[in-house]
């Protein structure tokens, strides 16, 4: 049964805005994002805003989402990696996409309710793990995407290392309030292309590539 208020989110919060991919509209609008919110939160499942899912994580603006899978340039059949799973909201619209999804949640909390809610709505072609993902998942390299949901201070090298030749891996780049969505293109061993997608707003990447721990992010210079 069609869902007014998920077709309304994608018309206006993602066409409107000028996404065009038929592939990622179409899969933002089988993914039922009240599906992936806290409790209590389901009258806010459609707003075009993020919204909390514990553990000082949250769940990105519908926009966001569609953006980096425009930005992954995804096929059916492509393997790709998440990091920063958190709900598992993503990695539901990249496997609606027809892509092998690798996630990485490094809340143990959030990773168990994600890989119960992914199971429980059938989407069968997500792999998720509990780890640091600015390390990435080597043994299941190469991707051909990798989307990062946190901010780092610079794109960890293990990630590049794990993108295959043609890949390209989208992240947000940056400290609190001056953050930058950035795409590279891996051209080759060494050899990477670079596009700024323009200012987004993430939480950090804690991990050994990212930021030592929450309280010690900084802030904009």
């Amino acid at each position: 049964m069609p869902n007014p208020a998920l077709a309304r989110m994608v018309e206006e919060q993602i066409v409107r805005r000028g996404l065009r991919d038929p592939a990622v509209l179409d899969a933002m609008r089988s993914v039922p994002r009240a599906a992936f919110v806290r409790p209590g939160f389901e009258a806010a499942a459609y707003d075009d805003g993020p919204l909390p899912i514990g553990e000082g994580q949250t769940l990105s603006q519908p926009y966001i989402v569609a953006l980096m899978a425009e930005a992954a340039g995804l096929r059916p059949g492509a393997r790709v990696l998440e990091v920063g799973a958190g709900s598992g909201y993503a990695a539901a619209v990249l496997a609606a996409l027809g892509a092998e999804v690798h996630a990485i949640e490094r809340q143990p909390a959030l990773a168990e309710a994600a890989r119960m809610r992914l199971a429980r709505l059938g989407y069968g072609r997500v792999a998720l793990r509990t780890g640091d993902g600015s390390a990435g998942w080597p043994e299941a390299a190469p991707f051909d995407a990798i989307l990062v949901s946190a901010g780092a201070p610079a794109v960890p090298r293990a990630l590049k290392a794990q993108l295959a030749l043609g890949g390209r891996l989208v992240a947000p780049v940056g400290p609190a309030g001056a953050q930058t969505l950035v795409v590279l293109t891996r051209r080759g061993a060494d050899l990477y292309a670079e596009e700024d997608r323009g200012p987004v707003s993430f939480v950090p990447l804690i991990g050994a590539e990212g930021w030592p721990e929450e309280g010690a992010w900084p802030g904009p210079a």
